[in-house]
C-alpha cells in the first residue's frame, strides 16, 4: 500500500488531532477527558497500524478507534454516572405540552429547513449549549443512542439503565428538553 503524507503516524495529530478532539469533547463534555481519550486513540492507531487495512481513509479509521475508547471510558465511569433526578418525574417534563385530550398545547415551531442548520456553525454551537445545559446522563444517552447508534442493551449496561423501558423514557424526555432549548436558542432566532 503506497502512504500518503497524512498517512503517517507522525502526522496524525496535526491532522486529526482537532478533529478527533472536537468528536470527544462533543461527547464526554470534559477537556482533559477529550484529550486524554485522543492519546488514547492516536497510540492504539500508533500500535495497530500495521494492521490497518486501508478499507477506509485514517482519519476514519481514528474515529473508531476513539467510538470505542468513549464507550470504554462510559464502561468505567458508568457507576459513577448521576442517576436522574428523583424529583423529575414524566409529569414534570410533559405535563405542560399536552391538554387532557393530549393534544399539543404549546405551539410547534415550524423548524424550516432542518438540513440548513445541520451546516451552519451558529447551530451547532447552539446544539452544544443546548446539550450541555442537560443533565450528564442525558446528554449520554443522546449522544449514544441516538447520535453514536449504540445498541439499547449497551446503553442501558454503560449508563446504568434498570431496563429499556426506563432508558426509553429518559430518551423521550431528553429528546423534548433539547427541543424546547433549540426552540429557544436557535430556531426562534433564524
Amino acid at each position: 500500500m503506497t502512504q500518503s503524507n497524512n498517512e503517517f503516524p507522525e502526522n496524525w495529530l496535526n491532522d486529526y488531532g482537532d478533529i478527533l478532539y472536537r468528536f470527544a469533547l462533543a461527547r464526554v463534555r470534559s477537556e482533559a477527558t477529550a484529550e486524554d481519550l485522543v492519546q488514547e486513540t492516536l497510540l492504539a492507531g500508533f500500535l495497530a497500524f500495521d494492521k490497518f487495512s486501508g478499507n477506509s481513509t485514517v482519519r476514519t479509521w481514528l474515529v473508531g478507534i476513539l467510538k470505542h475508547k468513549i464507550i470504554d471510558h462510559y464502561r468505567k465511569h458508568s457507576r459513577e454516572m448521576t442517576l436522574l433526578n428523583d424529583d423529575e418525574s414524566a409529569n414534570d417534563v410533559l405535563a405542560y405540552q399536552f391538554d387532557q385530550q393530549g393534544n399539543w398545547q404549546v405551539d410547534l415551531v415550524e423548524w424550516g429547513t432542518p438540513d440548513k442548520s445541520m451546516d451552519d456553525e451558529q447551530f451547532w454551537l447552539a446544539f452544544n449549549d443546548c446539550l450541555a445545559r442537560l443533565p450528564q446522563r442525558m446528554a449520554d444517552l443522546l449522544l449514544l443512542r441516538t447520535v453514536d447508534g449504540l445498541a439499547t442493551e449497551e446503553c442501558c449496561a454503560l449508563l446504568g439503565f434498570e431496563s429499556d423501558n426506563q432508558l426509553w423514557v429518559t430518551l423521550s424526555r431528553t429528546r423534548v428538553k433539547l427541543r424546547q432549548c433549540l426552540e429557544t436558542n436557535w430556531f426562534s432566532k433564524e
